[in-house]
């Protein structure tokens, strides 16, 4: 069985399914048996879910966004971000800087330690409370520049269903990546 190998500091080993990919986490120093072992055990998680992630990224590649409409989508964000980030950071009480919109494969926010915000255009193609999740997500940042309880907190009180957009991302979000143009 074919997988991408992560190794980190962390404790345990982790496994996630992604456009058709296995990827597993494992602790620095974990022999490669365990791990083996490891994906042998969930064998029968792995594969219904592995089937559907590559069916997914089939399906999205086969319909990707071109540049036209990548502008479309980016000039779409550059007009309706700004005012849902001002709105969330006032409930915050926080301040940002620049807003800048790009095209991305692997990320839907970020926020810098001068305050500064992106976002991923392809956010437009998500339900309203998904866009909201990810602007109060990145505000939150501008407190805790980590995703400690504390940040989790921050996000929770401004949006108690902050989980279940999360979820969307994970899931039906990881085609509007995959039809991002490279």
């Amino acid at each position: 069985m074919e997988y991408k190998l992560i190794r980190s500091r962390r404790k345990t080993l982790g496994l996630e399914i992604k456009l058709g990919e296995i990827i597993v986490r494992a602790p620095l120093r974990c022999p490669k048996r365990e791990i083996d072992r490891f994906l042998i055990s969930r064998a029968d998680w792995i594969a219904p879910r592995l089937a559907a992630s590559k069916a997914e990224a089939e399906k999205a590649a086969a319909s990707p966004i071109g540049e036209a409409e990548q502008e479309k989508l980016k000039k779409a964000a550059r007009e309706y971000l700004p005012a849902r980030a001002e709105f969330y950071a006032q409930k915050l009480g926080v301040s940002f800087g620049s807003i800048t919109v790009r095209c991305q494969k692997t990320r839907w926010g970020s926020c810098s330690k001068k305050g500064a915000l992106s976002f991923n255009c392809l956010l437009m193609l998500a339900p309203p409370d998904v866009i909201d999740s990810v602007v109060v997500h990145e505000l939150c940042h501008l407190r805790h520049f980590d995703h400690s309880p504390a940040f989790y907190a921050d996000v929770l009180s401004v949006l108690p269903d902050y989980r279940r957009s999360e979820a969307w991302l994970k899931t039906e979000g990881l085609a509007l990546i995959a039809r991002a143009s490279p």
